[in-house]
């Protein structure tokens, strides 16, 4: 948990900061607290919509949930943002992981 309680008190300084609401939303999800993970990552798309890593993990996640569908759209939602940032690596990520899923 310290990992977990530093990244908190950091939050605590600077709210909605988006590396670290994404790290700790790993750190939930290496925890096993998968619901933790999901706010986190939740947070970090209302937040900050353009931290384009945030779909990746939050769709990986809804998969593991076996939430397919929501995972599709957050895939979607996730190379669009990749489109407008021209983050082609990210694109290609999330279309490799949509693919897998879809087909």
């Amino acid at each position: 948990m310290d990992r977990i309680d530093k990244l908190k008190q950091f939050l605590n300084q600077s709210p909605h900061e988006p590396f670290l609401t994404h790290a700790l939303a790993l750190e939930w999800i290496k925890m096993g607290n998968q619901e933790e993970a999901l706010a986190c990552f939740e947070s970090n798309k209302t937040h900050n919509p353009e931290y384009v890593g945030t779909y990746y993990h939050l769709a990986k996640l809804l998969e593991s949930l076996n939430k397919n569908k929501e995972a599709i759209e957050v895939y979607e939602a996730g190379m669009e943002v990749a489109r407008k940032a021209a983050d082609t690596h990210a694109l290609n990520e999330l279309r490799a992981a949509l693919e897998d899923l879809t087909y």
